[in-house]
């Protein structure tokens, strides 16, 4: 499977939130990222297991959230400028309506200024388990409230959240949160079957 691939930008352009929006939208059928060091992280497109996975997760999530009401989902070509001055998209996120009304019209237009409420990152093959797990603690180091790593080669889902160790759920047949997302029960089962 092909990597993900590291790129080094002058100091200059690696911090400037509008220039890189541009090179995203210029470069749609890339997956770009960009570290709190100011790289640019370019990862490959996913693979069809990978993308129906990421496809349910968002349906369940969603169905979810259209009948609670208090939030939006987001999918993974939407990105979050964190405070520590990297720029990532998680594969599935949720922010409070709340929030979002906090924001200007022109900061929804472009990647939103906020950590999201909840996210949740799914492994592909090209990924590696040490590099996800410490994309999750920085999500929740930058103000993330629940995190969800979701490994289905090894059928584990990693629960993250602020100032608590993460804990491994092995092959788990939901998930749930109900004190911050009463009454999702998200399923897994078409996570942990092939396709």
């Amino acid at each position: 499977m092909p990597a993900r691939l590291d790129v080094r930008l002058p100091s200059e352009s690696a911090r400037d939130d509008d220039w890189l929006f541009a090179l995203c939208q210029a470069n749609r059928s890339l997956r770009i990222e960009r570290s709190s060091q100011g790289n640019l992280v370019i990862m490959p497109p996913t693979g069809a297991e990978t993308g129906a996975r990421n496809a349910e997760l968002n349906r369940h999530f969603g169905n979810w959230a259209a009948t609670d009401g208090r939030g939006r989902v987001f999918d993974s070509s939407t990105g979050f400028l964190l405070p520590n001055g990297a720029m990532r998209s998680p594969d599935l996120a949720w922010v409070l309506r709340a929030r979002l009304a906090e924001l200007s019209a022109q900061q929804k237009r472009q990647f939103l200024p906020l950590a999201p409420d909840v996210i949740i990152e799914l492994a592909s093959p090209s990924d590696t388990a040490e590099a996800l797990h410490a994309k999750l603690q920085e999500w929740c180091d930058n103000g993330v409230r629940l995190g969800w790593l979701i490994l289905p080669e090894e059928r584990q889902v990693w629960r993250y959240a602020p100032q608590a160790e993460p804990v491994c759920l092995q092959a788990p047949s939901e998930l749930r949160d109900a004190d911050l997302l009463p009454g999702l029960a998200l399923p897994l089962g078409s996570i942990w079957a092939s396709l």
